[in-house]
């Protein structure tokens, strides 16, 4: 896996956040059985950046924690078998990597949450993470039972890598 994480603010957390992304985004890539070595760009922003891009990408002119925008299009949640024809669509030519998709998390949002829920930021940002590790592998929350299955999901990811709320 290689992924490209870029602080486009001046905030600082206590952890490594390379490695914990990195550590999330493999775990989230093991459980959901992806096939291919995949590249993964992970930027993080404030309140402000996300407003814009949540706007131009969503038409939603508001701040939200973590925006996801996979490359991948699935017929079902981390189906990765209909890749194996598609490698113009998907593949990075060089690298031979799937082209997973983008993140967007606002370390304002991370900050803020981990407050609110009384966790640590590095759970917050972890949760994160994995939540939009799930978009990328096809899932979606915007049903009950969906969310519940994205909700399960993320809870084991953290869980496995001993990431817990009490972090």
């Amino acid at each position: 896996m290689t992924s490209y994480v870029e602080n486009e603010t001046d905030e600082e957390f206590s952890f490594d956040i390379q490695e914990v992304a990195d550590r999330v985004m493999e775990a989230v890539l093991e459980k959901e059985g992806c096939p291919y070595e995949v590249q993964i760009n992970l930027v993080l922003t404030d309140n402000e950046g996300i407003r814009a891009c949540n706007a131009q990408f969503r038409k939603m002119d508001k701040e939200t924690d973590v925006l996801s925008f996979p490359n991948v299009e699935y017929e079902y949640p981390a189906d990765f078998s209909h890749l194996e024809g598609e490698s113009a669509d998907y593949f990075d030519p060089e690298s031979g990597e799937l082209i997973l998709g983008d993140i967007m998390i606002s370390v304002d949002k991370v900050k803020e949450q981990a407050a609110n829920y009384n966790h640590s930021e590095k759970r917050e940002f972890a949760f994160l993470v994995a939540h939009s590790m799930l978009h990328l592998c096809g899932y979606d929350h915007m049903e009950k039972e969906e969310a519940s299955v994205m909700e399960k999901k993320q809870e084991e990811v953290l869980e496995s890598l001993g990431i817990t709320r009490e972090d």
